[in-house]
């Protein structure tokens, strides 16, 4: 066996092997509790021309991550071990590796915590500061270094950071900052009898980057980057009873860094958001106009993909977990995009006309997004200012739904939802190339109790375009059995699937084919251990979350996924 998989598998039995100790009893201050988990995903591949596989340098796939946590009233500390010499298909190649990239100690007091190690932080909505970890993304960009945060007085903390930021297996750049927030209300008896809650912040963050690559604006230029970049943002969040309103403005200094459109500009960045919700028994609503312009903010210039960003800009439109509501995912543009989205939630009551015996939800989505409309300055080209922006003018269509969903509860063991959603999605923005891809999704979702151990979940799903590869058909059988099995199949259809290369590049000369992506598993549950086999096809696409997107090829072959938490 590996000499590296061999350690990695020890490490994983030492962790489970503690878990059967959960809280190591010394005095009332000073039990300590351990807890962790443990997450192993593989791919035994098989290579398919037909959907776009490609070819496979080994014969296993994995990625695996163990975790311990020692908890206790006054230190915690924590460590990570990672295995992925072999990672799972459409990773970045610096992904590859094997190590403990992750550690810490935690010292708290009463209003006080100090953290050295790695650490994850963010300030406000993230505008200009937000280190967290996503493994399905491959991401993780936490800090290496100290983190500080007290209380002081009643209604106000303070937070300071430095550290250098987590790239795959090696740190970059060295990022420091400082949040403030005040909680206006705990001063004021008046507000609080009144259920009023006004919340103020403000942060800082500068961005140290030694000038490591030579960069020319033309043959005879070369392009003089500064050491250090400092963004700035500033907040405030009012609430009372069912309503808030969130206003949000940050900005960053020059920072040239590259863009596929304006590479290594000297421009300034800046993002406003304005968010406002109410909510009452049986209805909600959201409403948020959001425009960011440059803030593509990065621990090293030179960075593209998903990798050394420094802060986070969630996209303004509905995560969606249906598999052909997601088929076409908006990815957010840092480079500039005005975003709107709205929602309406409402429930009629029971034993009304619409809302019938059991009641009635109505969910309303509507998002929007759009370019900023830019003024190029000569040229566009590295080392000007690039160009300039009017703050209200737009420029061409990104994304935009409209989608409502209904859940209607039939009878007392049978539920059904639906959903319809009319998408625009401009693949050429997003991906690369493709144009604007119009479509309309229709959802059916049923699930039937038999008793109170065994349900049946289904899903109908059609997607009807006329652009790119045409109409999208998907169905799914989910059959739970309490408490411990559930058995899924589904099968995704095309009619108009390319023909591929044994490199995974499309092969023009072929035409196209009817393709089913056909997956089943069995999933097993007992207590904190679930482990899951499958075997089955996953189309090419990309995967999302929080407006974060990575490309994920074509795939074939049994799946055996296991986690485990104590």
């Amino acid at each position: 066996m590996n000499k590296k998989l061999t350690l990695a598998l020890a490490a994983l039995s030492l962790s489970a092997a503690t878990a059967s100790a959960q809280t190591i009893k010394v005095a009332k201050d000073y039990d300590v509790q351990i807890t962790g988990s443990l997450q192993t995903d593989f791919l035994v591949p098989q290579e398919d021309n037909k959907i776009g596989t490609g070819t496979y340098d080994d014969k296993v796939l994995n990625n695996t991550y163990a975790e311990v946590h020692a908890l206790s009233k006054y230190v915690d500390a924590g460590v990570r071990l990672e295995y992925l010499d072999h990672p799972l298909p459409g990773f970045d190649k610096d992904f590859k590796g094997w190590g403990v990239p992750f550690y810490y100690i935690k010292g708290k007091m009463k209003n006080a915590e100090l953290t050295l190690g790695n650490f994850y932080e963010q300030f406000g909505s993230g505008f200009i500061l937000r280190t967290y970890e996503e493994r399905s993304l491959g991401i993780d960009n936490s800090l290496l270094g100290g983190r500080v945060m007290v209380r002081p007085f009643k209604g106000v903390q303070a937070k300071a950071v430095v550290g250098t930021q987590r790239r795959y297996w090696d740190t970059q750049s060295l990022i420091a900052g400082a949040d403030l927030e005040l909680s206006v209300s705990e001063w004021s008896q008046k507000m609080q009898q009144s259920g009023t809650n006004l919340t103020l912040g403000a942060s800082w963050v500068v961005n140290h980057q030694h000038q490591k690559e030579d960069i020319y604006a033309d043959a005879t230029h070369k392009l003089r980057f500064v050491e250090n970049t400092n963004a700035f943002d500033v907040r405030a969040n009012f609430q009372k009873g069912g309503f808030s309103v969130l206003g949000e403005y940050a900005q960053k200094t020059e920072d040239p860094t590259f863009d596929k459109n304006f590479p290594y500009i000297y421009r300034k960045g800046y993002v406003t958001m304005l968010s406002t919700s109410y909510s009452q028994r049986g209805m909600s609503i959201l409403l948020q106009a959001k425009r960011s312009d440059n803030m593509n903010f990065r621990s090293r210039r030179t960075e593209s993909g998903t990798a050394g960003f420094i802060n986070h800009l969630p996209a303004f439109a509905m995560q969606q977990t249906y598999a052909l509501a997601s088929l076409y995912p908006y990815a957010t543009q840092p480079n500039g995009e005005w975003a709107y989205q709205a929602e309406l939630g409402y429930k009629f009551n029971r034993k009304t006309f619409l809302g019938g015996k059991y009641g009635t939800s109505v969910k309303l989505n509507f998002s929007h997004i759009r370019a900023i409309e830019k003024n190029v300055h000569n040229g566009g080209t590295p080392g000007t200012d690039g160009y300039g922006s009017p703050f209200w003018k737009s420029g061409e269509k990104y994304y935009q739904d409209i989608n409502v969903q209904i859940e209607k509860k039939l009878t007392k063991d049978f539920k059904l939802n639906l959903m319809y959603m009319n998408q625009y999605y401009n693949k050429t923005v997003v991906e690369g190339e493709g144009g604007m891809i119009h479509s309309d999704i229709f959802v059916a979702e049923g699930k039937y109790r038999f008793n109170k151990k065994i349900t049946l979940r289904g899903e109908a799903q059609y997607l009807n375009t006329k652009d790119d590869q045409g109409d999208w058909w998907f169905g799914l059988l989910e059959l739970s059995v309490l408490p411990n099995f559930m058995f899924t199949i589904s099968d995704q259809y095309n009619g108009a699937e390319h023909y591929y290369t044994s490199n995974g590049s499309i092969d023009e000369s072929k035409g196209t084919h009817a393709e089913h992506y056909i997956n089943g598993s069995v999933t097993y549950t007992h207590g904190a251990h679930r482990l899951q086999v499958g075997y089955g096809k996953t189309r090419a696409g990309y995967n999302c979350s929080g407006g974060v997107c990575r490309y994920v090829p074509a795939s074939k072959g049994v799946t055996v996924s296991y986690n485990f938490n104590f």
